[in-house]
Parts: C-alpha cells; structure tokens; sequence
C-alpha cells in the first residue's frame, strides 16, 4: 500500500493514463512493449477483494476491485493471454515449456467475496486460480490486523491508533500519520509479541469487540466454502497463519507462521499446499531464513507483489506479481506489460544485476523503529497494493 499527495497522485494519474492510451492504439503494441524492457517470461496478477463498494475494513488499503472491473479483467486476460495452473508454473518456471504469454491468476488474504464474485466469474471464463490465505481468519471468529486498524482508523480516527501504538512501543513512538504508515513502517518494525500488544491495545481503547466484529462483517471465507473452492479449479497457497510481516521472524515464529497455517489449510482443503505468497508482497520481507524455511517445509514458490516483469530462468522462490488495479484495456495492457518491464530496467540501472538474481532488497535510509524504508525511485510506486 502506498500513499502520496493528492496532488502529485493525480497529475501522475493522468499522465500514465495518457501513455497508455496512446500506447494501446499504436498497431503492434505487444511487440512496442517488449522493446521497453527485457523478456517476460510469465505473468502473474494479484487480486485481493472484489466489491461493489469499500467498507470501513477495507477502505484505504486498495485492495478492493468492483465486480465488474474484475469481469473486464478476465476478459481482457483471456483475450490477449493463457491462464495456467500453480502446476504449469512449477513444471516449467523458466517461461520455455509455459504457452505464450502465460498468466497466473492469485488471490490474497482469503476474503468471502472470492467465493461470491471470483469463483463464478472465474469458473465462466475458465481461468485457474491460486488462492494465498491466513487460516487464523477463516470462519469470521477474528480479524486480520490490517482489517481491525483499517477499521480503527476509518470509523475512530488515528489518535488511538497511536495511542495503541505508544501501549506497544512506548511513550517516544514516532507519530502515525496514515494506517498506511501502520503496515509499511509501523508492523515491520514490531515484534509479533509486540504487534498483539498493540491489537489488543487498539481493541480495548476503542471499544472494539473484535469476536462480535468479525462475525457481523463476514469478511473471510468459512472452512466450508473453502472447501467448496476445489470444484472451481482453485489451488490453496499460503500466506502465513496470521498476515505477518516476515522480515524480523525467529525460527520460532516461522513454525507458528509458516508450517502452522500450512498443515491447516491442508487439512481443510484435503490437499497439498504448494506455494507461498509473502505478506505485503515486498522483498524485504523474503529472507534467506524464509526461503530456507519454505524450502525445508515443503514449498516449491513463493511470490511477491512488487508489480516487475519475471525474466527467464525466473527463480521460482522470487516470482513476482502485478497488483491489479484497473478499469479499461489500456491500463490493464499498461500495468501488465510496461510497467513491469519498466521496474526490472529501472533495478538494473539503479542497483546492478545482481539485484535482479539474488538479494532483489533494495538499498535503504531513513530508520523508523529499526525498519529501514527503500530509496527505490517512484517507477514502483504506481497503484496501491498490499
């Protein structure tokens, strides 16, 4: 998730609204694309919630997408690309046994309206899908951190979320100005001992019962309707057991996190869970204790969700995503096809390629609580996403 002033957000809006455009109407646009940027080998696009409208859960996050602007992505996909299975990916990740121009289609977070508005959708169209999802939140008996200080911050205001913040971490907490500075400074920086003192500070102060809450909003998906997913070709991936940042993880926690929510969600859909989606979706967050973890636990990927084109002999534990945030066929073609390739140039230019095999973190400055947030030019700081 990303913020900016309204400003600048909007001028730069307009202006990648134009580029698109105009690159779309441009004969041969696909053969255009590829000369901004190096091969592609496969695609992947990240989907979160699908609603009609924003509720004070979700509103501000950016991870909600109509129903109809999700039915112009599906037939935008599966117009101009082929929709492939977690498995088409693991057998053939370097792009060279996968069709042209392959695409991954994923869900995060395990939200109901992937049952109501994604799986039929999807099942009409015929397109695969992956989805990523914390055990923790299934059958509505709690909520997601993101959610409860989304909802905080919407109905009561970010006062007492910093003085939930200050319980936490102590009376020199710098001020949060925005929930997004909850999720990409504050949570990185906390330890999960610490990110409970703060959820249960946030609940109390506010009033907030959050057993009550989860059970009237009905956010996420109950066992039984995930089970239901299998019949409409979905596959189960996971995504921690509670939606952690995973940069400052023990060993300890990657046990709770990691296997946890694996043998659960294995025991619910009855089927072997493959994949790993990072929380957040930033690099930084996938260690090498991480991948070693995933590795040693069963896991055969693990995605991000930092909008830049897969190159071939991509490896298959730094695939990455494209958020999707769109509502037209020229800036779906945009988000897919240029802006990617556009964020792997950039990288290569500003940190070498050994950025692009190995560590993809990039460098870092200014420090808030410990967590270091990234120089990285604003090429990736384009649509909202988490």
């Amino acid at each position: 998730m990303f913020y900016r002033n309204q400003s600048e957000g909007g001028n730069r809006s307009r202006a990648l609204k134009l580029a698109a455009q105009t690159l779309w109407r441009m004969p041969g646009r696909f053969g255009i694309a590829r000369l901004l940027g190096p091969s592609y080998s496969l695609r992947c696009v990240v989907f979160h919630d699908i609603s009609p409208a924003e509720s004070p859960f979700t509103r501000g996050m950016g991870v909600s997408i109509t129903p109809t602007d999700f039915e112009c992505a599906l037939k935008f996909l599966t117009r101009y690309y082929t929709p492939v299975r977690m498995q088409d990916v693991l057998s053939a990740c370097d792009g060279r046994g996968l069709p042209p121009r392959a695409v991954l289609v994923t869900f995060d977070d395990g939200y109901a309206s992937v049952r109501e508005w994604a799986a039929p959708l999807c099942g009409k169209f015929g397109v695969p899908v992956t989805l990523f999802l914390n055990a923790a939140f299934l059958d509505n008996q709690r909520l997601a951190p993101d959610n409860l200080v989304c909802y905080a911050a919407n109905e009561l205001g970010m006062g007492i979320i910093n003085a939930a913040a200050r319980v936490a971490k102590g009376a020199d907490t710098l001020e949060l100005k925005s929930q997004g500075e909850v999720f990409s400074r504050f949570f990185p920086a906390i330890s999960l001992v610490e990110r409970k003192v703060f959820l249960d500070a946030l609940a109390h102060l506010g009033g907030i019962n959050e057993h009550q809450l989860a059970e009237e909003a009905g956010l996420y998906l109950t066992r039984m309707q995930l089970c239901d997913l299998g019949s409409w070709d979905f596959e189960i991936g996971n995504h921690t057991y509670t939606h952690v940042r995973c940069r400052s993880l023990t060993p300890e926690d990657l046990v709770g996190e990691i296997d946890r929510n694996k043998a659960e969600l294995e025991a619910v859909a009855g089927k072997k869970v493959r994949s790993f989606s990072v929380p957040y979706g930033s690099s930084e967050d996938l260690t090498s204790d991480l991948v070693g973890h995933l590795k040693h636990s069963g896991h055969e990927a693990a995605f991000l969700s930092e909008s830049a084109a897969n190159l071939r002999d991509a490896d298959k534990f730094q695939l990455d995503r494209v958020s999707m945030h769109a509502d037209s066929d020229d800036t779906l073609f945009f988000q897919i096809e240029v802006l990617p390739r556009l964020r792997v140039t950039r990288n290569r230019l500003f940190h070498g390629p050994e950025f692009l095999r190995n560590d993809r973190r990039p460098p870092s400055s200014d420090q808030f609580g410990g967590l270091k947030r990234d120089s990285i030019p604003n090429v990736d700081r384009i649509e909202p996403r988490m």
